[in-house]
């Protein structure tokens, strides 16, 4: 794993405030985070990286087992106004350390930013993505428990309960 520790001091460098390599048997995929997408969110069904069109919780389940370790990435202290340009600054932070890492030699890495994709104003569903060298599934639209998943490797995530409250946005790199 100390040869992959450079991808920690790289996703800091890039803006990242917490960064740990983690095994991917600490990743909590659940069915019911689907659902949340589903009833909660106004991305489900408008974007190419959100459900239906992204893995299932099953899917995702049986594809982290082809992967033993992942870069777990934390942008802390977001103001609510900021939530869009957040979201496409991490999006594009997960796209270059996937590249970086791809590029290292580990062939298999992909990321996984969180929330819907904001790459676009309107995503065209009909049509095939117009970033998709950018554009990866948020952890929540594959079933993955972000708040379970951070906590057990402690990072901390609270419940965002007023749009004006501070929030913070994970993401990962699935690395093999």
């Amino acid at each position: 794993m100390s040869d992959m520790a450079r991808y920690v001091n790289a996703a800091l460098s890039k803006g990242i405030t917490k960064a740990k390599l983690i095994d991917t048997k600490t990743i909590v995929v659940r069915n019911w985070v689907r659902l949340k997408c589903q009833y909660g969110c106004g991305g489900y069904g408008t974007h190419l990286t959100c459900p239906p069109f992204s893995p299932t919780p099953e899917y995702t389940e049986r594809m982290l087992r082809e992967y033993s370790k992942a870069l777990l990435m934390q942008i802390s202290g977001i103001e609510s106004y900021k939530e869009r340009t957040m979201s496409k600054k991490l999006r594009r932070i997960v796209a270059l350390l996937e590249r970086d890492i791809f590029l290292d030699g580990y062939y298999k890495a992909f990321g996984m930013a969180s929330g819907p994709c904001r790459l676009c104003r309107t995503c065209n569903t009909k049509e095939e993505c117009v970033y998709p060298e950018q554009a990866r599934p948020s952890m929540e639209a594959c079933g993955i428990d972000v708040f379970g998943t951070v906590r057990n490797n402690g990072f901390v995530l609270e419940v965002v309960k007023t749009e004006d409250a501070c929030c913070s946005y994970n993401a990962l790199v699935l690395i093999e």
